[in-house]
């Protein structure tokens, strides 16, 4: 007879099934091995993907790329662009005393050469003072004219370092919209605003104006100034003195310069990495 758990050769069968199986332990640290290894290959190509994945801006650096995109459009952007060749505006219908506005179109008659010293592009010392102290790189400035040639106008754009730079240099140069006041003896005057650009030869008898309505407000780091007045040298007569002729020469004045701001100072396309590790 054989004993519990003995075969006829003496073997003790409860050692044999709880004994250590070379085998099996192989296998088990073969397993343990791949998974290891799969574990250590994911986390590795996690890391080689975040290394090829478009960097992530925070929101605090997303805002500084966009400031400094706005701020170098008026370097890289065509003149042509930051002052296109017409630029549509409208006639409100309470002005027109009708049902709908009408629309109606400036065109450009020329640009300026860039001037660096902004003082010389203002119409007073104390505000080339104030454009200066703020730090003034530029001042861009273009003329239009409606479509019956019978007004005329200068657009001005002061480069700033900054959109504060910008905002403390306007509120030094005029207020936000400045309109004819008499002084003491009774000259019809403006504040100190954009000068207007001169023409020489023919085009001085078309195009040379004084100033009859003029403003300026901000844009990002940029002053956007106008001065507008008759194309045919109706200086005497102020234009205050006449609501339709003050209403429509603001009308195209306030549509270019504010077709100029919007393309300076748009939103521009939220920035984001090539996706290069050396991003």
């Amino acid at each position: 007879m054989h004993g519990d758990g003995m075969h006829a050769d003496g073997t003790d069968v409860g050692r044999r099934d709880h004994g250590g199986s070379p085998g099996r332990g192989r296998r088990a640290a073969a397993i343990l091995a791949l998974i290891l290894g799969l574990v250590g290959l994911a986390v590795s190509m996690t890391g080689v993907a975040i290394q090829l994945l478009p960097r992530q801006f925070s929101a605090g650096q997303q805002r500084q790329i966009e400031a400094w995109e706005v701020m170098r459009r008026w370097q890289t952007m065509p003149a042509g662009q930051i002052f296109p060749a017409s630029v549509s505006y409208q006639l409100s219908a309470q002005l027109l005393q009708d049902a709908a506005p009408l629309d109606l179109g400036a065109l450009r008659v020329s640009i300026a050469p860039q001037e660096s010293d902004c003082a010389k592009a203002v119409t007073s010392a104390a505000a080339g003072a104030v454009l200066r102290r703020n730090g003034c790189e530029a001042v861009l400035r273009a003329t239009y004219v409606d479509a019956t040639r019978s007004y005329v106008m200068t657009v001005g754009v002061a480069v700033l370092p900054t959109e504060a730079a910008a905002a403390s240099a306007a509120s030094g140069l005029s207020p936000a919209r400045l309109a004819a006041v008499r002084d003491a003896v009774g000259i019809s005057r403006l504040s100190a605003g954009v000068r207007v650009v001169r023409f020489r030869g023919a085009a001085a008898r078309l195009y040379d104006y004084n100033r009859q309505v003029s403003a300026s407000f901000t844009a990002g780091p940029y002053v956007v100034m106008y001065a507008a007045g008759y194309s045919d040298s109706r200086p005497r007569v102020p234009v205050i003195q006449d609501a339709y002729s003050d209403d429509e020469m603001s009308s195209m004045a306030q549509g270019v310069a504010h077709s100029v701001a919007n393309t300076l100072a748009a939103s521009p396309a939220p920035p984001h990495c090539p996706g290069t590790p050396g991003c």
